[in-house]
């Protein structure tokens, strides 16, 4: 017979709550660095983008997020979920902190390939979570379970930009220049990532008698 979970079962569990967290910080991150990506590279490289470039951008992003669907999804079949979702997290740390220093550098080369890189991650976060469902709770109510872990994407649908535009607004009324003030909000972001990154690593196994 094929072991699984029911879906009302995998509601009370601690690893449905942990990739609940896992899956709302990814996106929230992911979701606040989309909405921003496009002023922000406008106002950083101030005179050097054009409103029509920055939309360019915006799409470039959109690939890239679709990319990464495909082939962080391929790449976890390999290496395993809970190994995929670890690099989100660590590389990510790693590249939303870098995000200041790129701007400083006046490189538009590598900020743009830093969000690209980011943005593939985002939407391999959304590809990868069904299968690390599916490897946790079994395959039979992998569906119904998928969907009320959803209910992570609709909170960081609010959370992400709503924090990233508080933040932003905060900093340029205390005096900080529009082009800096994403420097703290790229590392309270970092901070989303490393939350994210203990709730990954705290998975465990779902015990044996909660499979039917």
């Amino acid at each position: 017979a094929v072991r699984a979970v029911s879906a009302s079962a995998a509601w009370t569990t601690r690893q449905f709550w942990l990739l609940w967290a896992v899956l709302c910080l990814n996106v929230s991150a992911g979701i606040g660095v989309l909405g921003m990506a496009s002023p922000m590279l406008q106002e950083v490289f101030e005179g050097r983008v054009s409103a029509s470039a920055a939309a360019g951008f915006a799409g470039l992003l959109s690939l890239f997020n679709i990319v990464g669907r495909i082939a962080w999804a391929s790449l976890s079949d390999r290496i395993g979920r809970k190994p995929t979702y670890t690099v989100f997290f660590a590389l990510g740390m790693l590249l939303y902190a870098s995000v200041p220093f790129a701007g400083r550098t006046g490189s538009l080369a590598i900020f743009v390939a830093i969000f690209c890189l980011i943005l593939t991650m985002y939407g391999g976060g959304f590809a990868t979570i069904p299968a690390y469902l599916a490897d946790l709770f079994g395959v039979t109510f992998v569906g119904a379970i998928h969907g009320r872990i959803l209910t992570a994407w609709s909170t960081a649908g609010i959370l992400g930009p709503v924090l990233v535009n508080y933040i932003r607004e905060f900093q340029i009324g205390r005096g900080v220049a529009p082009a800096d003030a994403y420097t703290f909000t790229m590392w309270v972001l970092v901070g989303f990532l490393a939350v994210g990154l203990l709730c990954n690593l705290a998975v465990r196994p779902v015990p044996e008698d909660r499979f039917v």
